[in-house]
């Protein structure tokens, strides 16, 4: 449980892990007690080495075991250790406090949950192959936010080629804008079952968890073309405020 009262366990040695089963923790600002068998309930965890034999931690000024990470969601980890009880909130964060700790039972609980299977099996699986898809996320953010200036919004295009077919297509596709041509961003082609739609909610859904508000809808067809029109170009927009 994480202590709301700084002083409230007191000071405790630095050798304080050998001689007491109750330890102090200091997670990033956050403080927490528990018992040094909870802590090693899992003896092939990182977390249960680190208080094994001689304390492998710095302390700070009040003798708590300081470990330099976001320890928001360390109390989901030591409920596991305590209960066997799986968080029912914030899956995806104490899964990743979880691999840091490398507490092995609590991954593998928690990558059975819906929530988390559906991510790693599936998105995460779809998004591995298709090419650059990280690198052409950050870019497109980059793009956006240099365009952010003293402007409500930012709109940026980006090209979506589905198949090796639409990849031959991709220059006179290009070729066909009156838009800056350096600006659009392409993601495909892929090989998997995963349509266009689906590409285009994951890009969404990766850039909204960063925090940023935006839509997406398709680029017109009537308008912004020199020739024939294309129906792989989207409008990304990005509002600020």
């Amino acid at each position: 449980m994480s202590l709301p009262d700084y002083k409230s366990c007191g000071k405790q040695s630095s050798t304080a892990v050998l001689q007491s089963p109750v330890v102090q923790l200091n997670i990033g600002g956050r403080l927490f007690c528990t018992s040094l068998n909870t802590l090693r309930k899992h003896p092939d965890s990182k977390l249960a080495d680190m208080f094994s034999g001689q304390p492998k931690l710095r302390t700070d000024p009040e003798g708590r075991y300081f470990i330099d990470r976001d320890g928001k969601h360390f109390g989901a980890i030591l409920e596991f250790l305590r209960t066997d009880r799986l968080p029912t909130e914030n899956i995806l964060e104490v899964h990743r406090e979880a691999v840091h700790y490398d507490v092995k039972p609590l991954v593998k609980r928690l990558e059975e949950n819906p929530q988390l299977f559906g991510e790693l099996v599936g998105r995460q699986q779809f998004l591995s192959r298709i090419p650059h898809y990280q690198e052409s996320t950050e870019v497109l953010i980059r793009i956006a936010r240099a365009e952010a200036i003293a402007a409500r919004h930012s709109t940026i295009l980006i090209c979506v080629l589905r198949t090796e077919e639409d990849l031959a297509f991709y220059d006179n596709a290009i070729n066909s804008l009156e838009a800056d041509k350096e600006s659009v961003v392409t993601f495909g082609p892929w090989k998997a079952a995963p349509s266009v739609a689906d590409l285009l909610d994951c890009i969404r859904m990766d850039i909204e968890r960063q925090g940023y508000r935006v839509t997406i809808q398709p680029h017109s067809r009537d308008k912004g073309f020199l020739s024939k029109s294309y129906d792989c170009f989207y409008k990304i927009t990005f509002t600020w405020w």
